[in-house]
C-alpha cells in the first residue's frame, strides 16, 4: 500500500458499537493514535452529526456503489473545519447523492488543524489513486506539502493508524489489484504461501486466465467465455452474466460465439468464475487448473492447508 503498507505485527484495534447495533455508529481507534475513526450508513447519519466529534476538524468519506461495474464502489473524500456543516451542505447536493455509508477521521485530543487535514486529504486521495480498486468522484486531486517536517511525519502516522481501522469499517481504500505474472512449482511452496499462482481453464473454445485474491476469484481481462448455454447454467450465474454485459465487463469476442472479458472481474468463487467462462454449471475447483503443472485449484488449496505452520 504505497508508503502505508500497514505492519504484519499484532495491533489492537478497539470498536464501540454507540447504538449497541453493529448496523448503527461504529467508533474505531488504535492504541496510542490520537485519532478515532466514526463510520455510519447513510440512514443514521443525523443521528452522527449529533455527536460532538462531527463538528471537529478532520476529514470524511464518503462511500456508494457504482453503477458502471460489477461489486464496484465510488468514494469522494473531503476535508473540513466542521465536518457536520459540510455534510449538511452535501446532502442538498445531486453529486454527493450516491453514498450509502460515511466515514468520518478526526482527532481524540481535538488537535487537527486546517493544514493538517488538507494534508491527510492530499495522502488519503493519492493512495485511493494508487490503489485503483476505487473510484473517486473528486473533481480536483489536491497535492497539498505546506506542512513543517514534524507535522507530516505525525500526519503520516496519523494516515498509517486510519489505513488500518478503516477497512474494519467496509472503507477499504488502500487494497491493490494485484497480477502474478508466472506460476511456477515454486508457487505451491512456503515461499509462495500468500501468492495465488495462475489458473488457466479452457472450455467449448473458450480461455480465460485468473487468481484468487483475498476479494475473491478475479478473471483477467482478456480472457473469453463461451455465449451458448447449456441446460445446466445457473439462473443467478446468468442474472450475473446479464449485468457484466450490461457493464460492458463482458463484450464482442474474437468469435460471433465468444464474449471477452474487458476488465479484470472479480466473483465470489471459482466455480461462479468458472460458469460464467463455460455458459454451464462447471465445478471450478476441479477445473481451473495451473499450467502447465495440470494441478486443480482444489489440490493448490489442499497443500496450502497442509503446510506447516
Amino acid at each position: 500500500m504505497s508508503d502505508y503498507s500497514i505492519s504484519a505485527a499484532g495491533r489492537t484495534v478497539r470498536l464501540f458499537l454507540a447504538d449497541g447495533l453493529p448496523q448503527g455508529i461504529v467508533i474505531a481507534d488504535v492504541g496510542n493514535w490520537n485519532g478515532k475513526a466514526l463510520a455510519a450508513p447513510r440512514g443514521r447519519l443525523p443521528d452522527l452529526l449529533r455527536r460532538s466529534e462531527a463538528s471537529r476538524t478532520g476529514v470524511y468519506i464518503l462511500l456508494g456503489p457504482d453503477p458502471d461495474k460489477i461489486d464496484g464502489v465510488l468514494a469522494y473524500i473531503g476535508e473540513a473545519d466542521d465536518i457536520a456543516a459540510r455534510m449538511r451542505i452535501h446532502l442538498r447536493s445531486e453529486s454527493k447523492d450516491f453514498f450509502d455509508r460515511v466515514v468520518f477521521l478526526v482527532s481524540s485530543d481535538e488537535m487537527l488543524t486546517k493544514g493538517h487535514v488538507r494534508y491527510l486529504e492530499s495522502r488519503l486521495i493519492k493512495l485511493t489513486q494508487e490503489a485503483g480498486s476505487v473510484a473517486l468522484t473528486n473533481d480536483t486531486h489536491p497535492d497539498f506539502q505546506r506542512l513543517p517536517e514534524a507535522d507530516r511525519a505525525d500526519m503520516d502516522t496519523f494516515v498509517g493508524n486510519a489505513a488500518l481501522v478503516l477497512p474494519i469499517l467496509g472503507c477499504d481504500l488502500f487494497r491493490r489489484k494485484q497480477r502474478p505474472q508466472a506460476a511456477t512449482r515454486d508457487d505451491l511452496g512456503p515461499e509462495g504461501a500468500h501468492t495465488s499462482p495462475v489458473f488457466t481453464f479452457v472450455t467449448g473454445g473458450a480461455s480465460a486466465t485468473g487468481h484468487e485474491t483475498e476479494d475473491g476469484f478475479v478473471v483477467f481481462a482478456g480472457s473469453t467465455a463461451r455465449r451458448a448455454t447449456s441446460g445446466t447454467f445457473p439462473a443467478g450465474y446468468a442474472a450475473l452474466r446479464d449485468k457484466l454485459v450490461a457493464c460492458a465487463q463482458l463484450g464482442q469476442g474474437i468469435t460471433p460465439d465468444l464474449w471477452t472479458f474487458g476488465s479484470d472481474v472479480t466473483f465470489s468463487s471459482p466455480s461462479a468464475a468458472a460458469s460464467i467462462v463455460s455458459g454451464r454449471s462447471a465445478s471450478g475447483p476441479l477445473e481451473w487448473k495451473i499450467q502447465p503443472q495440470g494441478i486443480s485449484y482444489r489440490d493448490w488449496r489442499a497443500s496450502r492447508i497442509d503446510e506447516p505452520a
